[in-house]
Formats: C-alpha cells, sequence, structure tokens
C-alpha cells in the first residue's frame, strides 16, 4: 500500500509536520498528568490498603522525606492540571476561546496556574510555611 504513496508528505502527522503551540503542549501534558494521577491514586490505594492490615504506613519515612514532597508535588500538578483541563473543555463546549490566540493563552494559563498552585500547596503541606 505504501508503494502506492506518491505525495511527498507522510501519510500521517507528526511534530515534523506541525508547528508547535501551547495547545498542543497542554494537550500532551493533559495526558501525561492522566497517567499521573493513576498511577498516584494506585499507590494511595496500596498504602490505605496496608495501614489498614498493618497498622503502619508504609514506607513511612521517604513519605515524609524531601523524595516525598516531589512526590506530593508532581502528584498535585498532575490533579491540577486534570481540573484546569476540564474547565478548559467546559469553556470550549459552550463554543467559548475557541480561535487560536485565545486557546494559546488559555493554554499557557492552565500550564503557570497548574505549577504555580501546585508548589504552593506542596509548600504548605510539607509545613515549610
Amino acid at each position: 500500500m505504501s508503494s502506492q504513496w506518491n505525495d511527498s508528505r507522510p501519510m500521517s502527522p507528526h511534530l515534523q509536520v506541525w508547528r508547535w503551540h501551547p495547545a498542543m503542549a497542554s494537550s500532551i501534558l493533559h495526558r501525561a498528568s492522566a497517567i499521573i494521577c493513576y498511577i498516584a491514586l494506585i499507590i494511595v490505594a496500596i498504602g490505605i490498603l496496608v495501614l489498614a492490615t498493618t497498622g503502619r504506613l508504609p514506607l513511612q519515612g521517604l513519605v515524609f522525606s524531601p523524595l516525598g514532597a516531589i512526590g506530593l508535588l508532581v502528584f498535585l500538578w498532575g490533579f491540577l492540571f486534570m481540573a484546569f483541563a476540564q474547565i478548559r473543555h467546559a469553556i470550549w463546549g459552550k463554543g467559548a476561546m475557541m480561535e487560536p490566540e485565545k486557546n494559546n493563552k488559555l493554554s499557557y494559563l492552565m500550564i503557570g496556574g497548574s505549577v504555580v498552585l501546585a508548589l504552593i500547596l506542596t509548600i504548605v503541606a510539607a509545613g515549610a510555611v
């Protein structure tokens, strides 16, 4: 089938064809944040099961260490980014902010807002403030 392809363009779009833009980045980050949230949910569920059966929090030293704070930051970012993405989809559902300039601004706000809010919540949760 590909031997009959005589067009110089690729058969499917690729990053070499498309110009990078914020909406594309936010779409990719939305998928990544979903994976992060699923992994975090599995880890928390296993931790709760171990806590319920043994009465001890598994890896307690790791949870309350700087590495645990980084894990919390990553989870919070993923959760907040997914929440902002759902708000964006609700806005799009009403037919608003579909123009490329507004869509790119919304993507920048989602990325920046989720990073800043996750940092603030992690600092507060870690007891640094």
